[in-house]
This record gives structure tokens, C-alpha cells and sequence, in this order.
């Protein structure tokens, strides 16, 4: 009886996806060969180093065999990717980023990969935030300077180990 004056419901938002990830994801690849020999170089060689099909790499405790290995390095990525994944990058001293999280899990940004890609890191960064994620740094909310732009494309990567997880490669610490 109402039907033409029926006031309309609002559109209703598509539901909120959990862990909130990235809209980036990278199609530029790293070589996993010089991401392990520079973190193993970072370590002084003293840990041996879960590599995931994207690059992202998890320091391992002593002893654990490689099937045990790749469930650590799995749990370590879920407990990053389903809580909240705080980053910390770190300048090194050879030009690389390296991304730090709460867990024994990083992500290398290899200066010769950003410096060749640069364009694409720049024109995306923003996209490589979560949904709603909201960073605060010196220049203001989600601002970054290029430091902070190759971070966020280092970050990327972790996002899409963690969201199809696969150990490609177990490197053992110098004995």
C-alpha cells in the first residue's frame, strides 16, 4: 500500500575482509638467490633461513628439519598475517630495506629491484596499505618518502606469502 513511498535502504558496503590486506600486489619478483645470501650475509651466516615463494624469509631456531622448518615458518607468517602485522624497516648499510615484524619473519627490498622498478613502487605505495590502514610517520598521515614507499612494497610481498604460504626453499646457516 505504501509501496511508492517505501523509503529505499541505503546500498549496503561489502563486508569488511579479515586480516585487511594490500590492493597491490606486486607482479615484480625479487631474486630469492640474493635475498638469502644477503640475509644470511645480515645474520653472519649463524641462522639458517625459511624463503617463501614471494621472498619473504623466516629466521628458524636451531635444529628443526625441513619439514619442520616450513611448519614454523607457516605458523610464524599466520601469527604476523592474522594479528596485527606492525613493520619495522631497517636502512642497511648496502642500500637494501629490510622489514622487520613482531615475529622472526622479514622482507628484504633489494636497492637494484627498486631502483629498476622504481616508477611502479612510486605510482602504487599507496595501494600497498591495508584497507583502512592508517601509518603515521614524520611527514603525516600515509605520507612516505621513498624509504617508507620501499617498505610498504617490501610489505607486499609478506601479505601475499602469508595469504598462500609455501616454503620454496630452505637455506642452512655457515657451519
Amino acid at each position: 500500500m505504501f509501496g511508492p513511498f517505501k523509503k529505499k535502504e541505503p546500498p549496503q558496503e561489502p563486508p569488511k575482509r579479515f586480516p585487511p590486506v594490500p590492493a597491490w600486489r606486486p607482479a615484480i619478483t625479487q631474486p630469492l638467490d640474493q635475498i638469502i645470501d644477503r640475509l644470511s650475509f645480515y645474520t653472519n651466516g649463524q641462522r639458517d633461513i625459511a624463503a617463501l615463494t614471494h621472498g619473504t624469509c623466516v629466521l628458524l631456531p636451531d635444529g628443526l628439519s625441513d619439514a619442520a622448518a616450513e611448519k614454523f615458518a607457516c605458523d610464524v607468517l599466520s601469527k604476523i598475517f592474522n594479528y596485527h602485522p606492525d613493520m619495522n624497516p631497517m636502512p642497511m648499510k648496502d642500500g637494501n630495506v629490510l622489514v622487520q615484524y613482531n615475529h622472526p619473519a622479514v622482507n628484504l627490498v633489494l636497492v637494484s629491484v627498486a631502483t629498476e622498478h622504481w616508477a611502479e613502487i612510486d605510482n602504487n605505495h599507496q595501494r600497498a596499505l591495508a584497507t583502512d590502514e592508517v601509518l603515521i610517520t614524520p611527514l603525516g598521515s600515509n605520507v612516505f618518502d621513498d624509504f617508507g614507499k620501499k617498505a610498504l612494497f617490501g610489505r607486499c610481498f609478506m601479505f601475499m606469502d602469508a595469504q598462500d604460504p609455501h616454503v620454496t626453499r630452505v637455506a642452512r646457516k655457515v657451519v
